[in-house]
């Protein structure tokens, strides 16, 4: 028996049934400051490596926060890649990058992954200029196979040859990018390793056709193997009865799988049970490998593209990894690898709950301040999903669509209730766009897309060509608009107002509290036409929510404080959109007790149709300077839009924009990027008062 083969079965992985508090001891881990020790450590060392990497990982996401399950389900994985692919010099693709936690342990970043996610730290996905090893920066998902698909090209362009290998996850490969770029690959004749990361889960449960595909894959008890030849050879696979991911799998294939013997004349039926009986993983004979594999592996997805499809395999047995990549690093052409991997791995409350656990928070500290009772305000996305209930129950032809993001969209409790209007398209945001406009040409369905701002922008061709063009009745409810403070410049939704304002038949609205969150809402779901609807992520201030409609006009902003003195020469305008306000009235407040001005402040409420109504009467009173406040971009936004109409007047007051200039905002706390970017209530005071005194 070889050593790999030893090693798995004598080796027990660790559990574990609680976050680490403290850092643990991982002697071997402290030995590997680069992959190619992972090259210098016995097989025996490597499986000891992938517990002490699942215990750090354990601790550091503990002091940090962030992106759990995926990590945790990818240890061996992870290992196994570094160990086989020569690394820098091999390149290697994190889709999406939510499980790169290990790679960046093992790329050199041990000490400082307890930093990740904040100001300063380790960014919470892979990024070209934090490490040599991280080949591509990712953060959306579906990009990796045709990111490493243009680096193979390249090397070979270059002279320069080296593997390329992408990690998909099973959710990712629904995305129809990932197609794109296989279908392209194979055209391209392009030397490319694919690794199916299946572990059944996206940030959602894995849903559709491909995910029932991957259960037939799975529930027929073979692989497609690779012996140390390159021959490619069909074996049994043990499947535990108990096995949560093939229960799932049955479940998923609602009864259109068929027993293996009954696909197959009835001879070679009984041969295959001959051979397999009571062994583990057995080659099938040479003369029949090519017809059953032929008639088993037929509707085989990737096959049908023209990839050679190896597994599916124990994306946990770190022997059998290493054994299989190792072979098939040496097949020339486009080349997949299927694993199977456990969300959560090894933290058995994670493998219960491996949605809840997609991300945790830090761990909390104990102080005497935990006593004080905790705050009330409810998340923008809970808002959301009140406000869908609630009107659902109204109106019974409103739908909701959403690509892959029911819980962070706050849509459960509505899917719960109202299955037959609810519909998860999986990690399609051009698709889930589309579908909404085929729904509206009904004429009386009325879809409701839930999805956020930095995922919209990946359906843009589809929300102008599709929905807007044809002045569809479609509402956008666009969550995490503005900056999303720890997951950085990939999740930060502050392009929205500039690439939606643009468009025709088009409205848009910006609540600046959870009560106009529900109200905008409602006003925009009723409008006859295309609509959208932003607010951010996490809480909003506190203020109650009257679910009683009220009449909120479209394009009419709402006067919320204005000064008595009628005297001051200066006249001040602050102009707020969306959820900036409570801190733009708060400095505005101050700046008027300080300085002899009067001052004005408005919820504007709507970027398009803009209040052009106020904004003549402002300029008409004698308002001398007026300032726009926006959590986006200041190039495109509400702000220009202001000044778009202002220009035109003869007594145009001065202006002023504030909000994010023409940079990328890196990670941090959102206050934080709050305060770096100026928009904070001192940011805010700061520049008004720098314009008034010019």
């Amino acid at each position: 028996m070889t050593d790999l083969a030893t090693h798995r079965q004598v080796h027990q992985a660790k559990v574990f049934d609680e976050i680490l508090a403290t850092r643990p001891d991982t002697p071997i881990l402290d030995r590997v400051a680069t992959p190619a020790d992972l090259k210098r450590l016995s097989t025996a060392e490597l499986l000891q490596l992938a517990d002490e990497l699942r215990a750090y990982l354990l601790y550091s996401t503990g002091v940090s926060g962030g992106h759990f399950g995926a990590n945790l389900g990818v240890v061996e994985l992870t290992i196994a890649l570094h160990t086989v692919l020569d690394t820098p010099h091999d390149k290697l693709v994190w889709d999406v990058g939510h499980q790169a936690y290990a790679h960046k342990v093992l790329t050199g970043r041990r000490d400082r992954l307890p930093s990740i996610r904040s100001k300063d730290g380790l960014t919470a996905f892979p990024e070209r200029s934090e490490s040599q090893y991280d080949t591509f920066g990712v953060g959306h998902s579906s990009t990796s196979i045709s990111a490493a698909l243009g680096m193979s090209l390249a090397s070979n362009l270059l002279g320069e040859p080296c593997k390329v290998a992408a990690v998909i996850g099973d959710g990712a490969m629904t995305g129809g990018m990932a197609f794109e770029a296989m279908n392209d690959a194979v055209q391209q004749n392009a030397d490319l390793l694919v690794v199916l990361n299946d572990n059944d889960m996206s940030i959602s449960a894995a849903i559709g056709g491909f995910s029932r595909h991957l259960a037939k894959l799975w529930q027929r008890g073979l692989a497609m193997d690779i012996d140390k030849h390159g021959n490619i050879l069909m074996v049994k696979r043990d499947i535990s009865s108990d096995d949560r991911r093939i229960r799932h799998y049955l479940h998923m294939a609602n009864g259109a799988l068929e027993d293996v013997s009954t696909r197959l004349p009835s001879k070679i039926g009984e041969k295959i049970s001959e051979l397999f009986s009571g062994m583990v993983s057995s080659p099938l004979p040479d003369k029949i490998v090519e017809k059953i594999g032929d008639k088993l592996f037929a509707d085989n997805l990737f096959k049908a593209i023209g990839f050679t499809y190896l597994g599916p395999f124990d994306g946990h047995d770190l022997p059998k990894l290493i054994s299989v990549l190792e072979r098939a690093k040496q097949l020339k052409g486009a080349v997949l690898v299927h694993v199977h991997t456990v969300k959560g791995k090894g933290f058995l409350p994670a493998e219960a709950d491996p949605i809840g656990y997609h991300a945790i928070g830090k761990l909390p500290k104990t102080t005497a301040s935990d006593t004080a009772p905790k705050p009330t305000a409810k998340k923008y996305s809970q808002i959301f999903g009140d406000w869908l209930e609630h009107t659902a129950s109204i109106d019974e032809h409103l739908v909701a669509i959403t690509p892959a993001m029911a819980e962070g969209s706050g849509m459960v409790d509505y899917a719960k209730r109202y299955p037959d209007r609810f519909f998860d398209v999986a990690i399609a945001e051009q698709h889930a766009v589309t579908l909404a406009a085929g729904m509206a040409t009904s004429g009386r369905i009325k879809p409701v897309v839930a999805i956020y701002s930095t995922f919209l922008q990946r359906g843009y061709d589809q929300l102008i060509h599709d929905v807007a063009l044809q002045h569809l009745d479609v509402t956008f409810a666009i969550d995490r608009a503005g900056l999303v403070g720890e997951d950085g410049a990939t999740h930060a939704g502050v392009f929205d107002l500039a690439y939606l304002r643009c468009v025709p038949n088009i409205i848009i609205a910006a609540p600046s509290d959870e009560h106009e969150c529900h109200q905008l809402l409602n006003a925009c779901y009723w409008h006859k036409g295309t609509a959208a609807v932003r607010y951010p992520r996490g809480v909003g201030v506190g203020r109650a929510v009257n679910l009683a409609d009220e009449p909120y006009q479209i394009g009419r902003a709402n006067i919320v404080w204005q000064s008595d003195n009628g005297n001051a020469k200066t006249r001040l305008a602050v102009l707020a959109f969306g959820t900036r306000l409570a801190d733009a009235l708060a400095a505005a407040q101050s700046l008027q007790g300080s300085y002899d001005i009067a001052c004005t402040v408005v919820d504007m409420r709507w970027v398009k149709p803009l209040d052009t109504v106020l904004l003549e009467q402002l300029a008409a009173s004698g308002i001398t300077h007026i300032a726009t406040v926006e959590e986006h971009q200041i190039a495109g936004g509400a702000g220009s839009a202001v000044n778009e109409w202002l220009i035109g007047l003869d007594n145009c007051p001065k202006l002023l924009n504030l909000g994010i200039k023409d940079d990328f905002i890196h990670h941090a706390s959102h206050e934080e990027q709050l305060a770096h970017c100026g928009l904070d209530k001192a940011g805010i005071y700061q520049s008004l008062e720098q314009f008034i005194q010019r």
